[in-house]
């Protein structure tokens, strides 16, 4: 029997979640594993959670200082967010000689080679599965069954809080403000919702993913984002109308010219396999040279499914298992500019005859090519929508020529752009 001692930093959602589940399932953990998880110490600075949980004075502390400088604990959970203090704390933890396990995204994206780096130089390691996917075992994926694989791209809906509000668009009718309203009602999303509308919160996962895919590292200032938040009820229909429905994708792509990595709303045909991934669900598509096509799909967040992969590390630590990332060298991230693609074009213009050819008249002179049109008398106050298709198109093409129509007089507000996946 192993037997692994821990300190557990931070009671809050995902932390609780922690707690709760080693406290339930320590016995039938040991008999499926042969390890046997002994909670030493749980740190938080608010003592209510102490007493919702009912952690024993005992185990608990207001104070880091009681973890780091206990001598029998193993290894370190990390679970309170952010960059900093987490930071400090990962890294004082490490150079005491203890394993670290996190959930923490943000730091990972932004700080881990800094991380990974330091946890070499002091011979101990850092596991976090729990950091993408939640119990969806996305990062075990990568590093173990994929280990014998060229990893070619990434696809994936990483968060649920977006797609469940692009979901209930598309299902319910609901415009953007009244499907927000519901994923913060549902426990979806945050009193401030930016990290996950904005596509912060993907392309911290991405930033995560394309390192141990590409095995380098990448800077997460690097990532292209686009948010959902200026998506529209009439955006989800028009692209029904032509066989696609709307998807908050992250992308990452090896090409001969560097990697891409970028978030943003995609139109995904119907038949999609992506396309079919609702609600708060989060899917992972992965391309590889000797699979072929991989679908991941679960719960990527919650304060149980996290849990859940914390415990999977937990056993992984106890096990020896190998967390080494190796980042061989800097990978160029491709500018969004040189993109190419098919995009979906929505402009507010006048009802007059030569509007068509006019806005048509300037994408062809910029190379962009028009696949489909639909135009709706619907008015909007002096407007109607006009809805187009195009062919594929490089994406600095694509905006040089949108900056001189959002200057006709014929149009009104700036035009809507989403790129279109296959």
């Amino acid at each position: 029997m192993i037997k692994l001692d821990i300190g557990l930093i931070g009671l809050g959602t995902v932390g609780g979640g922690v707690y709760s589940l080693l406290k339930r399932k320590k016995s039938i953990l040991r008999e499926r594993s042969g390890v046997s998880l002994n909670l030493v110490k749980v740190c938080d600075r608010d003592s209510g959670r102490r007493r919702a949980l009912k952690v024993s004075t005992r185990q608990f502390t207001r104070n880091t200082k009681d973890i780091f400088q206990d001598v029998s604990i193993d290894v370190v959970i990390e679970l309170i967010g952010g960059i900093h203090p987490a930071k400090e704390y990962i890294i004082e933890a490490l150079r005491r000689g203890k394993n670290v396990i996190t959930a923490n995204k943000a730091l990972l994206a932004e700080c881990g080679t800094e991380l990974f780096r330091t946890a070499a130089e002091c011979n101990r390691k850092i596991f976090f599965e729990a950091s993408v996917g939640g119990a969806v075992p996305v990062i075990k994926t990568l590093r173990e069954s994929l280990i014998g694989n060229r990893v070619l791209s990434i696809s994936g809906i990483v968060n649920g809080t977006s797609n469940y509000i692009l979901t209930k668009m598309s299902q319910e009718g609901l415009d953007f403000g009244e499907a927000l309203s519901l994923a913060k009602k549902m426990g979806y999303a945050e009193a401030n919702p930016a990290l996950d509308i904005e596509g912060i919160d993907a392309a911290h996962k991405l930033t995560i993913l394309a390192m141990l895919a590409f095995g380098g590292e990448v800077r997460f200032r690097d990532v292209y984002r686009q948010g959902i938040n200026n998506i529209t009820a009439s955006d989800i229909a028009f692209a029904r109308e032509f066989g696609y429905v709307i998807k908050p994708l992250a992308i990452a792509k090896r090409t001969d010219e560097g990697i891409e990595a970028r978030v943003h709303p995609t139109l995904l045909p119907e038949y999609h396999i992506l396309a079919k991934v609702d609600g708060s669900f989060n899917g992972f598509l992965f391309r590889s040279d000797e699979a072929g096509e991989q679908l991941l799909y679960g719960r990527g967040a919650g304060s149980l499914p996290t849990a859940s992969a914390v415990v999977s590390d937990l056993i992984d630590c106890a096990n020896k298992k190998d967390s080494l990332v190796l980042l061989r060298e800097k990978l160029r991230v491709k500018p969004i500019g040189t993109l190419s693609s098919r995009y979906y074009l929505r402009f507010s213009v006048i009802d007059k005859p030569g509007v068509l050819s006019a806005i048509s008249g300037i994408l062809g002179r910029h190379k962009v090519s028009i696949s489909d049109v639909i135009q709706i008398e619907r008015r909007e106050g002096n407007f109607v929508p006009l809805i187009m298709i195009t062919h594929e198109a490089m994406e600095d093409n694509v905006m040089k020529a949108l900056g001189l129509i959002d200057r006709l007089r014929i149009v009104g507000r700036s035009p809507q752009v989403l790129r279109i996946g296959d």
